[in-house]
């Protein structure tokens, strides 16, 4: 079976959930003795080998922008695909809805990864929210299969555009922290910091929870990880902060590191909201995080309505007075820490993703 993947920005660039969700896909349907091809982004890469880990890498045009990065290395992959002898193709990212058409006029079967509700997210105001819904919308005109990563999400489909969807998660690999001495590298001592994941935009709320944090009574160090690829003014004001307990790392694209950085992290403050399963999320229960995390029907799907993991509410007054909660409650933090890798239940594994999928190009070549 020969599998094309459109719509990340390639393997193995890894720093956002895409990516991630690319990388251990590929891998296991490579392991399982299937041909991948996964189209990238040419610019993002200074060295273009042919393939990696026996994954098949065709690069194409691209810009540095948040508008127009992906239509524009999505209208090459989608040109360069539908000509060549794949049997079927995933698409990724429900703003490459409309070229459904393209594999439906060239009769590849296809399925899309729609993720989560782009139209309601801050930084795609006005005509870029009106693209994201009209694109959603043709997804599920154009496309054979329509795949969410949550039940959540499932349900907003079939309210909005009254398409079913098959739901497949993310993956999330437990493990134990085997290289504590990583996080010396920002001066950080285990249990005395808290920690954020993920790229400074709008709906994940870093700004809300840093202020939160910085006006609790907490006298531990706030950990930022994360960045954008592009010039924002949003990110631009988060990082000029100033507090002496607030440390921005930028992308940590060593997975070790960062590993070793949810494991001894006090807590783990999630604050993404429009997603479906969210695999920073998975990381944290995998790397045994307690964690705090936005109240959002998302999020406490993947927390199972509080079993593993607490909440606040979308205002930095919520956030203080939750901090300050937990910074007297070491014990049930520790209890928190110690359960949070039961939450990577069978459906949050890669082996059983990576099955979902081939089962749905399995039944797509039926078709």
């Amino acid at each position: 079976m020969r599998v094309a993947i459109i719509g990340s920005r390639g393997y193995p660039y890894v720093y956002s959930g895409y990516e991630t969700f690319v990388k251990y896909l590929v891998e296991g349907l490579v392991a399982k003795g299937i041909d991948v091809t996964v189209y990238c982004h040419g610019n993002l890469y200074k060295e273009k080998p042919k393939q990696v880990n026996g994954v098949n890498l065709v690069y194409m045009p691209s810009v540095q922008s948040k508008a127009f990065s992906q239509l524009l290395n999505a209208s090459f992959s989608f040109l360069h695909a539908i000509f060549r002898p794949y049997d079927v193709i995933l698409v990724i990212n429900a703003a490459n809805g409309p070229f459904g058409l393209l594999t439906k006029w060239a009769g590849k079967p296809t399925a899309i990864n729609v993720d989560g509700l782009e139209w309601l997210r801050p930084k795609w105001k006005g005509t870029g929210a009106r693209y994201f819904k009209w694109a959603a919308r043709q997804a599920c005109r154009f496309y054979d299969v329509i795949i969410n990563d949550s039940e959540e999400m499932r349900r907003v489909y079939l309210q909005e555009f009254g398409r079913a969807s098959q739901v497949i998660a993310y993956g999330g690999i437990v493990r134990q922290s085997t290289q504590p001495q990583l996080i010396s590298k920002w001066s950080l001592q285990p249990g005395e910091y808290y920690l954020i994941v993920g790229r400074l935009i709008p709906d994940n709320n870093a700004d809300i929870i840093i202020e939160g944090f910085t006006s609790s009574s907490s006298t531990k160090k706030l950990v930022v990880v994360g960045d954008v690829p592009y010039k924002d003014a949003y990110a631009e004001r988060i990082k000029g902060l100033t507090d002496d307990r607030l440390v921005f790392t930028g992308y940590i694209r060593d997975q070790e590191v960062l590993a070793e950085l949810y494991h001894h992290a006090y807590g783990y403050l999630h604050g993404h909201e429009f997603g479906g399963t969210n695999p920073t999320m998975l990381e944290a229960l995998a790397c045994g995080s307690a964690i705090l995390a936005l109240n959002t029907p998302f999020n406490q799907e993947m927390l199972q309505e509080g079993r593993y993991g607490r909440f606040f509410e979308k205002n930095a007054e919520s956030v203080k007075l939750l901090i300050n909660k937990v910074e007297h409650q070491p014990e049930e933090m520790q209890t928190m820490k110690e359960h949070s890798p039961k939450g990577i239940t069978k459906k949050y594994t890669w082996d059983f993703v990576v099955d979902e999928y081939i089962k749905v190009f399995e039944t797509l070549l039926k078709k």
